[in-house]
């Protein structure tokens, strides 16, 4: 079930079955030559819609802008501030717990959303804890390349060249959902630098090409449909298990 192709009442309905959620949070960002820009936000959404596909869970809308900013020297990045970002990530789980969500877990497909990830359920938890109150809501924050064996597996498909950005893991995923949209390009170095992370015009002089100790050119749709149907079939375990923590008295 999909939260924005449902109906307020059928999302009612859903409450009363389970008050679990995932939401899909990536970004919009470069991703070398050859990946899309829309990798870190696809290959969550690719993956929980897949997911959907095998048991009753509800899929939030995408979050699909994140914490970029170090790639905003290449074009069509698009990136929040931290504080921003921190700040949207609470409106929304206000608004979620609003309706009575208990357990909400965001499945990330970018690790520069990672510390501003926990930072603002840090902000959630720090509001009841000051006032004394409990929150009345679980956050959970989940990977998908951390997904249970699906490290092992990209380790297995790509023994070399997956690298830290633009990994041939995530455009193979990418590269299974739209084969129309499966760039080419001779890459030069075969496997990129590796490196910092820093500031933008720091970025694109270390990786000039926007990859990352990768090689891309690994990638194929084969393996991209391998990695989503594990990490679908472990995010559905990872759903059951959130949804089944009791909260002490």
């Amino acid at each position: 079930m999909h939260l924005h192709l449902s109906t307020w009442a059928e999302v009612e309905q859903f409450l009363q079955r389970s008050r679990v959620i995932v939401v899909p949070i990536g970004s919009n960002e470069q991703h070398g030559p050859t990946g899309l820009l829309g990798t870190d936000w696809l290959c969550p959404e690719i993956i929980a819609r897949e997911a959907e596909k095998r048991a009753e869970i509800l899929v939030a809308p995408t979050f699909n802008i994140g914490m970029a900013q170090h790639h905003l020297a290449f074009a069509g990045t698009i990136s929040l501030r931290p504080s921003t970002f921190i700040a949207a990530i609470s409106d929304w789980v206000r608004s979620l717990a609003g309706h009575g969500f208990e357990k909400i877990l965001f499945l990330n497909g970018h690790g520069g959303n990672v510390a501003s990830i926990e930072a603002a359920f840090s902000e959630i938890y720090a509001e009841s804890s000051f006032a004394a109150r409990r929150a009345g809501v679980a956050l959970k924050l989940c990977n998908w390349w951390d997904l249970e064996g699906v490290g092992e597996l990209a380790r297995d498909l790509f023994p070399t060249g997956h690298g830290a950005h633009a990994t041939p893991s995530e455009i193979a995923i990418t590269q299974w959902a739209f084969p129309d949209a499966i760039k080419l390009a001779d890459y030069a170095p075969l496997i990129a630098p590796s490196g910092p992370i820093r500031e933008a015009l720091d970025f694109r002089a270390r990786y000039p090409d926007g990859r990352i100790g990768s090689n891309p050119g690994l990638a194929t749709p084969e393996k991209g449909r391998a990695l989503v149907e594990l990490a679908a079939q472990s995010l559905v375990r990872e759903l059951e298990a959130f949804g089944s923590e009791t909260q002490p008295d």
